[in-house]
């Protein structure tokens, strides 16, 4: 594979998919400069500790093992990207315009606010993990906003920490919007213990609690908005740029020449859904940064597979491990396979007999049955499927 000699590389961000480009541009042969630029005063740290060892107080901190010095990186920190020329090659920050050779875009997304004046906490960095951890005391008022993957999270962390937790969602059901109501009665009862209040409007964040929508009050010594993310793109208007829910990227990560994104950040083409997809996730950010690289430093890329793996994550919460594989639509067969522990698999199937996605709870190692049946593409017999006694990969629709 023919490759180019990039003098300086810029990788713009400080979590998972910066730090692990710049370990992959030293691992795929890049000998020239680079620098990472990190906003926050941490090093590049894991986030998923952040809403469950963190907040626990089983943890201080998440930071990546990563050795900058031996891998010789001009790490800046506090140093925060505001606009990039990439006709000029030049980013600027505030602390000044870097010119570079190569750019790897990973400044991630930032949290949605409620509207309102009063003091409304997000989780997102080690800082607001850290603070959050604070306001956790015994008899504290806790108002969560979302009954999602992290609003769940938190309000797991605050029961656990002796506070009288009240959850708002929109949603007559939690996780409904993302899984179905199925899904949503399934885990409605996990939320024992916590006030969890469904169908339910959110006004404003006022000093002194939440304003529901039909004028209710809540009081509150603690707000905490969990309802998503938007990428963290704002920098990035008027570059030239195309942006649409994140960086628009090809299949290998590519923004424009010299540029890729990376993360969540990166709203990428997927061969295997015939779609655009950005995963504000874990996996798609540690492994997304080897194909970018790849795409930076050689153009041509050869033998170079695309970006596009199965989505993956998962969430701890309420006493329960989810874990979530693939990607369905509601067109999809759901197929339930229960256990007799009490745990359970959601399988959706596709019209052709593919399984789709699957949502797994409290059985860690099925998730790699359910992984391996994806990326085959078996088709899949609905009675064998529900039989817990059956490998998911063993579940093949006769011929």
């Amino acid at each position: 594979m023919s490759t180019v000699e990039l003098g300086h590389v810029v990788v713009v961000g400080g979590g998972l998919a910066a730090a692990r480009s710049c370990e992959q541009l030293r691992e795929q042969g890049h000998a020239g400069r680079i620098t990472l630029i990190a906003a926050e005063a941490h090093l590049p740290y894991d986030r998923p500790p952040l809403s469950k060892d963190v907040l626990l107080g089983e943890l201080d901190a998440t930071t990546l093992r990563v050795d900058y010095e031996a891998l010789k990186i001009d790490v800046r920190q506090r140093v925060r990207a505001t606009g990039l020329r990439p006709t000029e090659r030049v980013l600027v920050t505030d602390g000044g315009e870097i010119p570079y050779d190569g750019a790897i875009l990973a400044t991630g997304a930032n949290p949605i606010r409620m509207p309102g004046e009063g003091e409304q906490l997000t989780l997102r960095t080690l800082d607001d993990a850290l603070t959050l951890r604070q306001r956790l005391v015994p008899g504290a008022r806790v108002v969560v906003i979302g009954a999602s993957w992290i609003g769940a999270e938190v309000a797991t962390a605050a029961r656990t920490r002796g506070c009288q937790v009240t959850c708002v969602e929109l949603d007559a059901l939690p996780l409904a919007r993302l899984m179905g109501d199925d899904v949503g009665k399934r885990i409605v009862s996990w939320w024992d213990g916590i006030d969890l209040r469904l169908g339910t409007a959110v006004a404003a964040v006022e000093s002194g609690g939440v304003q529901l929508a039909d004028g209710t009050l809540l009081p509150a010594d603690v707000v905490v908005t969990g309802v998503g993310v938007r990428p963290a793109t704002a920098w990035l208007e008027g570059s030239g740029l195309e942006l649409d829910r994140g960086v628009v990227t090809d299949e290998w990560l590519r923004a424009a020449p010299g540029i890729v994104a990376v993360g969540d950040l990166a709203a990428w083409w997927s061969r295997r859904y015939d779609t655009r997809m950005r995963v504000e996730h874990w996996d798609d950010a540690s492994g997304g940064p080897g194909v970018a690289v790849a795409a930076l430093l050689a153009p041509g890329l050869g033998e170079t597979p695309p970006h596009d793996p199965v989505p993956y994550f998962w969430s701890d919460q309420l006493g329960h491990k989810l874990q979530y594989v693939g990607r369905h639509t509601e067109s999809d067969q759901l197929i339930w396979r229960e256990r007799e522990n009490g745990s359970w698999t959601a399988l959706w199937l596709a019209p052709d007999g593919k399984l789709a996605a699957a949502l797994i709870a409290d059985l860690p190692r099925e998730n790699a049955q359910a992984q391996m049946a994806i990326m085959r593409g078996l088709v899949l017999d609905p009675t064998s499927l529900a039989d817990p006694a059956v490998p998911l990969t063993k579940a093949v629709r006769p011929e």
